[in-house]
């Protein structure tokens, strides 16, 4: 808990100054297309997120690296940014950074990121009957819907709105089934 504090104390002034350039140059959204691109590129390299998180390795072999991957996708106050990351030994944070700024342009722009979990891929019409029902649920302006398959749920959608978490996966009716029959029974 103490590490997750001192982590966020780290990584919230960046991602602020990086919303207060990005609204300077009127670059939020383009801001935010980097920051999921590089959110990407870290979680399918694991190689490059080693790379950065080693403080052993020569600062400048990490902006070559970075410069290599990435500098054709990012904007050039992008990786500026992400060079003084580097300068300040705060590059290990850049994915954290990232998500944190992407928080940020949600907040501004009333938006809420529901999370949906299916049994098998979704329609573009029931994610957007999802989206129609978180907005309703939490009065936010739109819906940033990421999905994610697990074939163990049978069928059905569980769905994550912050702490909240609608379970309308048959597993999720199996088990309030059991659960009743169990109490049921024990009476």
């Amino acid at each position: 808990m103490k590490d997750s504090v001192v982590i966020e104390g780290l990584v919230a002034p960046y991602a602020q100054a990086l919303l207060s350039v990005a609204q300077d140059g009127d670059l939020v959204d383009r801001f935010s297309q980097d920051s999921y691109a590089l959110t990407e590129l870290l979680s399918a390299s694991s190689e490059l997120s080693q790379l950065l998180e080693n403080p052993i390795i020569n600062p400048d072999i990490k902006k070559n690296v970075l410069r290599q991957v990435a500098s054709e996708q990012l904007h050039p106050t992008m990786l500026n940014f992400v060079m003084l990351l580097v300068d300040r030994g705060r590059i290990a944070f850049l994915g954290r950074i990232c998500e944190r700024y992407q928080e940020l342009v949600r907040e501004i722009n009333q938006t809420v990121l529901a999370e949906a979990t299916s049994a098998i891929e979704l329609s573009d019409s029931q994610k957007d009957s999802i989206r129609q029902k978180v907005i309703a649920m939490t009065g936010a302006r739109s819906v940033e819907l990421k999905t994610a398959l697990d074939p163990e749920l049978l069928g059905g959608v569980i769905i994550k709105v912050g702490s909240q978490v609608i379970d309308a996966s048959l597993r999720g009716q199996l088990r309030r089934i059991s659960i009743q029959l169990s109490s049921a029974s024990s009476r």
